[in-house]
């Protein structure tokens, strides 16, 4: 049996691209004893709420036609964001050369938050640049990799 997120993905992925967008992720958490069910998207130009908005009517359609979850859930559609995480090797590949943070789960050099450019990907592992020095982060270190936008 598929997974929620996956079965979503499935069905959402032909409607997000119908209104010019792209699904960047899907995530199906439990938050405060609600369960959400969130579709991220991104397209050129940015994600605006007419973008929202009109996956979100016909997405919902959808899953109420094909009732995928047992019990209730909140379901929202949003833009993936400006800081949004890299998640897949083809997030890597797309944002190379770009400023991120990188959180770990336990401190390195008495720090838990690194910043930087992203310099490389290979399995899991992130090279980031930092100043004069390239940083390699294992794939079992890292808690997440997000892009940074500086203001």
């Amino acid at each position: 049996m598929k997974k929620v997120t996956e079965l979503t993905a499935e069905l959402a992925a032909p409607i997000i691209a119908e209104q010019g967008c792209e699904l960047w992720d899907v995530e199906y958490v439990k938050e405060a004893g609600t369960w959400y069910l969130r579709l991220y998207i991104d397209k050129e130009g940015g994600v605006n709420i007419t973008d929202c908005e009109a996956i979100s009517r016909r997405v919902s359609d959808l899953l109420d036609e094909a009732d995928p979850i047992d019990g209730s859930y909140t379901f929202e559609v949003s833009s993936a964001g400006a800081e949004r995480p890299l998640k897949r090797p083809s997030d890597f590949e797309r944002f190379m050369g770009s400023p991120i943070i990188v959180r770990l789960y336990k401190n390195k050099d008495g720090r838990k938050e690194f910043s930087g450019t992203l310099a490389g990907y290979e399995d899991g592992a992130v090279l980031l640049a930092a100043g004069e020095e390239t940083i390699r982060f294992e794939k079992t270190e890292i808690a997440l990799v997000r892009l940074r936008v500086d203001f």
